[in-house]
């Protein structure tokens, strides 16, 4: 296998502020989970951030918001998404954060996933739930990626995300991509 210390990496991530279900309860939270650990894979790895984002932003609630994803994905929506990867042919690893909605990602990660074209990339998933895991989002990324080389994914609680920088690093090591 590729040596993924020496890989150009890009750390991308959809991450949701505000209004989240923490511990059984809505919590606003002034930096959504997922983007609390794409910023420890940023530090461990040294890889480039792009934050995965729609033009039309969810609503701030947290009900409505979840009513809305699970609008989109009974749709099968692809939210259109208000930045670019420039250069997406530059990186060979691909870490891709996301929440589990639904036990799936979000559907604007599904619209990263089939804008660019990830044949003979790695992608490295990370996932932050309230207890579904990684749901299918693993078989989700395999299909729309069929080309890609798909790695063991991380899951973490969102309860736990703040105190997560060792099992972060701990994942890593695991799949040979720091030492």
């Amino acid at each position: 296998m590729t040596n993924l210390n020496e890989e150009k990496c890009l750390i991308a991530y959809y991450s949701r502020a505000g209004n989240n279900y923490v511990s059984g309860k809505i919590v606003n939270l002034p930096v959504g989970n997922t983007k609390v650990v794409a910023d420890m894979v940023r530090e461990i790895t040294g890889g480039e951030v792009f934050r995965i984002d729609t033009v039309k932003s969810y609503p701030k609630d947290y009900t409505a918001t979840t009513n809305v994803a699970k609008k989109e994905l009974n749709d099968n929506a692809r939210p259109e998404l208000s930045s670019h990867v420039e250069n997406i042919d530059s990186y060979h690893v691909i870490f891709l954060g996301y929440p589990n909605w639904w036990g799936t990602m979000p559907m604007p990660v599904f619209t990263f996933l089939e804008e660019y074209d990830f044949s003979e990339k790695i992608i490295v998933p990370f996932c932050t739930h309230g207890g579904g895991g990684m749901g299918r989002s693993e078989n989700d990324i395999a299909k729309l990626c069929p080309e890609a080389t798909l790695l063991k994914g991380f899951a973490i609680q969102g309860s736990r995300v703040s105190a997560a920088k060792k099992d972060v690093t701990d994942w890593l090591n695991k799949l040979g991509i720091i030492s």
